[in-house]
């Protein structure tokens, strides 16, 4: 049987991120860049960015062409705001007075801060917020009883039914109109969000980050960095901060870890393009925080050496050194040694200084 134009819309909406269509539903509602961009908060080049992106994902060759798409996918119906609710486009919905349901946002890269519909939502007790933290981090599976139990008690495990109930709760604050079940969803396995219903930003930060991998290997080290700022940009300060349980637990450690690791990521293409000093500015703050982080310190080393701060770049060892061996009874590392043994031969003349300096 042929495919019809719509059928293929349809399909070409679903490879779109929610941010992406976000944009297609405000451009088919008649805004034009600035609009969008106020009505999503955004500065104009990143509505540009997203633009593009979209025309690209759907092979369309102008505005022009992006408006007609998004009818002709039923995402925009005159004077009747989105034929089905999607994911992502109430923000300008609102802009446009044609909303068609609250959008839920779960923010865990600092205090758990759930918003709805733009609107922040007091989702209840610190175990009933740590039930949906477990659920918005596991985005695409079902969470059962018992995981939800493990992970969010531990060895405090209770009696009775408590997740049901804090799930009931849960369903009652976050429910879209009068459907206690538009938000989180119960099938044989467990609980879970409904797919696509959350913006959750430590996900955003995963889809960031393979962004900034693919501008690396396009040979785009500006548009990494770009990238790799926004990902760090949506971190509040300690991860799931306050919330109790095992899973937060560990997901404030890996989730501190993955920022460390998205700042050294992010100094390193700093200076493949020359950027030094920015470099040198953001690995000090870093060094602070991380005092004990040795890789941190032999990148901030380099930088130095590189920017012919030789004597910085020891003190930065000797720091290190004197933390490592009172707080951990250690000496530093092979990565550290083989800084500061960089930095007592002056290479910083040598060939990385002359790749950092022409790019």
């Amino acid at each position: 049987m042929p495919t019809t134009t719509a059928g293929r819309c349809d399909r070409g909406v679903t490879h779109l991120t929610a941010e992406e269509r976000e944009v297609l539903y405000a451009l088919g509602c008649g805004l034009g860049d600035a609009e969008i961009a106020a009505a999503l908060v955004l500065p104009e080049e990143v509505v540009a960015e997203r633009l593009g992106r979209v025309l690209g994902k759907l092979g369309l060759r102008d505005r022009a062409a992006a408006i007609v798409h998004a009818f002709d996918c039923g995402l925009v119906v005159p004077g009747q705001g989105p034929r089905r609710p999607v994911p992502g486009n109430t923000v300008a919905a609102r802009r446009t007075g044609a909303a068609s349901g609250p959008w839920l946002r779960v923010s865990v890269l600092g205090p758990l801060r759930t918003t709805l519909a733009g609107r922040p939502v007091d989702v209840g007790p610190v175990r009933q917020q740590a039930v949906l933290a477990a659920l918005a981090l596991s985005p695409s599976r079902s969470v059962s009883r018992g995981r939800l139990l493990e992970d969010v008690w531990g060895r405090e495990m209770p009696d009775g039914n408590v997740v049901p109930v804090y799930v009931y709760r849960l369903r009652k604050i976050l429910r879209l109109g009068d459907r206690p079940d538009s938000v989180i969803r119960r099938d044989r396995y467990g609980y879970g969000l409904v797919q696509g219903i959350a913006e959750v930003d430590a996900l955003c930060v995963d889809d960031l980050v393979t962004r900034a991998e693919a501008a690396e290997r396009a040979g785009d080290l500006p548009g990494a960095v770009r990238l790799c700022d926004r990902a760090l940009e949506l971190f509040r300060g300690e991860p799931l901060a306050g919330l109790p349980g095992p899973l937060a637990e560990s997901e404030r450690l890996r989730l501190a870890q993955r920022r460390v690791a998205l700042a050294q990521r992010k100094a390193d293409w700093q200076l493949r393009l020359g950027r030094r000093i920015e470099a040198i500015t953001g690995l000090s703050a870093l060094a602070l925080e991380e005092p004990l982080n040795e890789p941190v310190a032999a990148l901030l080393m380099h930088a130095l050496r590189r920017d012919g701060r030789r004597a910085e770049a020891l003190a930065v060892f000797d720091r290190i050194a004197r933390r490592l061996a009172d707080d951990l009874g250690v000496d530093p590392g092979a990565l550290l040694v083989r800084a500061r043994r960089a930095a007592l031969l002056g290479e910083d003349t040598g060939p990385g200084r002359g790749r950092a300096g022409a790019a």
